[in-house]
C-alpha cells in the first residue's frame, strides 16, 4: 500500500539558500529540456527522447558549474517531469479535452517546487535528512511507515516549506469496526455532510467567513507598486490569508470523514458532477467552499487504507425524491424545497437525511449483489 506524508520543514538560513538555487537549477533544467525539444521538432519533425536529454546533463554542468550545486537527482527528474507534461499533452489530445501544452516555469512563481529519490530519512521526529542538506528541522506529527520511495521539498505561496514523502509497502492501519454497516453520506452547501445515522456536519463556510478580510488584503495588494519591497510583503499577507482558508477547510474535512470511516463498516457516496454543479454562476463559490469532491476524495483512501468497502451510488438515482419509507418517487422536487410529505404514505422527510437514507440502502444493495452498474468500490 502506497501513503504519503506532508511534513513541515525549518530550514536554517544556509539551508534555504541551497534549496532555493536548487529550484532555480530544476527549473533551468526544464525550460532548457523544452526548449530543445520543441527546436528539434521544428527543426526536424521529430522530438529527442528521455534517454537522450539525461545524457545532456554532463554536458550542461560542464559549461554551467553552478548546476553541480544541485543534488542530481532533482535535475535528472525535471527532465523525467517535462516528458511525462508531453505525454499528458498528447493523451489530451487524442481524447479531445483541452490540449495544456507545457509551458516555460517562471522563477516569479509563488509556488516552487524538486522532487528527489535518493538519501532520505526520517532519524527522529524533529528532523528529516535530505540530500545535499543534511538535517532539517522538521515536525513530524506521525511515524513514517514503509520505505520511502520520492520526497518533494515545495515551498508554499506563504514562504512555509514542506517535504513530501512517498512511501510504499505501508501496511494497513488496524481500527475497530463500526457500529453502523453501511453509512450513507450526502454531501450539501449548507451541510458539509448528512449522515444516514442523523448526524449532521456543518460546513466550516472558510471562504464565506474571511471573505470580507480577503478582499481587505487584496485591495491593499492592488495599491502597491510593482517590483516593491511593501508589494511582496502584502502579497505573502494575502497569501497567507488563503493558506488560512483553506487549513480551516481541510481540518473540517478531515474531522469529518474520519469520524464517518471510524463508527461505519463500510461507506456509500453519491457521485456528484462537482464540475458540472460549478458552472452554476449561482452556486459556483458555494459548491467549491464546500469541499464535495474532497470528501468523496477522502473518504475513498481512507476506506482503501482501513479495509473498508466504499460505494459510489450513481449521480442519476432518486435519493432525495425517494420516499426512504415506503419507495414512492416523486415526478420533481426543487432545490429549494428542503421538506416534502409523501402522497402515498404521508411520511415527513427532511430532504438531505431522507437522501442520506436512500443512498445507504442502494449502496447496501450494490455490495450485496455485487453489481457493477452504479458504483465502484476501494478496499475490497
Amino acid at each position: 500500500m502506497e501513503r504519503a506524508y506532508v511534513v513541515r520543514i525549518y530550514p536554517n538560513k544556509a539551508q534555504r539558500s541551497r534549496i532555493e538555487r536548487t529550484f532555480g537549477c530544476r527549473r533551468w533544467v526544464y525550460n532548457r529540456c523544452l526548449e530543445v525539444r520543441k527546436a528539434a521538432y521544428e527543426a526536424t519533425g521529430k522530438s529527442p527522447s528521455r534517454w537522450e536529454l539525461d545524457r545532456m546533463l554532463p554536458a550542461w554542468k560542464a559549461e554551467h558549474p553552478w548546476l553541480r550545486e544541485a543534488d542530481s537527482h532533482a535535475l535528472q527528474q525535471a527532465v523525467r517531469d517535462l516528458c511525462s507534461a508531453y505525454d499528458h499533452f498528447f493523451r489530451r489530445v487524442r481524447q479531445g479535452g483541452k490540449p495544456g501544452y507545457p509551458r516555460f516555469k517562471s522563477k516569479s512563481d509563488p509556488g516552487q517546487s524538486f522532487r528527489t529519490n535518493w538519501g532520505v530519512s526520517v532519524p527522529d521526529e524533529r528532523h528529516l535528512r535530505l540530500p545535499k542538506l543534511g538535517a532539517v528541522r522538521a515536525r513530524v506529527s506521525r511515524p513514517v511507515e514503509g520505505r520511502i520511495v520520492s520526497a518533494t521539498v515545495k515551498r508554499a505561496p506563504s514562504g512555509k516549506y514542506f517535504c513530501v514523502l512517498s512511501c510504499t509497502g505501508c501496511p494497513e492501519a488496524p481500527m475497530a469496526e463500526g457500529e453502523v454497516p453501511v453509512l450513507g453520506i450526502d454531501a450539501g452547501v449548507r451541510d458539509l455532510m448528512v449522515r444516514s445515522d442523523g448526524v449532521r456536519v456543518a460546513s466550516p463556510r472558510a471562504l464565506a467567513k474571511a471573505e470580507r478580510r480577503l478582499a481587505k488584503e487584496q485591495r491593499r495588494l492592488s495599491r502597491k507598486r510593482k517590483g516593491s519591497r511593501n508589494r511582496a510583503k502584502q502579497r505573502l499577507k494575502v497569501a497567507r490569508a488563503h493558506e488560512a482558508v483553506a487549513d480551516r477547510r481541510k481540518d473540517a474535512v478531515h474531522k469529518a470523514t474520519t469520524q464517518a470511516m471510524r463508527e461505519s463498516q463500510a461507506i456509500a457516496v453519491e457521485d456528484l458532477n462537482v464540475e458540472g454543479m460549478k458552472r452554476n454562476r449561482r452556486l459556483a463559490k458555494a459548491v467549491s467552499d464546500a469541499s464535495m469532491a474532497e470528501a468523496a476524495r477522502q473518504l475513498e483512501y481512507k476506506c482503501a487504507w482501513h479495509g473498508r468497502p466504499f460505494v459510489k451510488v450513481d449521480r442519476f438515482y432518486p435519493s432525495s425524491k425517494t420516499c426512504s419509507a415506503c419507495g414512492h418517487v416523486l415526478p420533481g422536487l426543487p432545490l429549494s424545497v428542503r421538506e416534502w410529505r409523501c402522497p402515498e404514505c404521508g411520511a415527513t422527510h427532511d430532504r438531505d437525511l431522507n437522501a442520506a437514507t436512500n443512498i445507504a440502502r442502494e449502496g447496501e444493495r450494490i455490495l450485496r449483489e455485487g453489481t457493477a452498474g452504479h458504483a465502484g468500490t476501494a478496499g475490497v
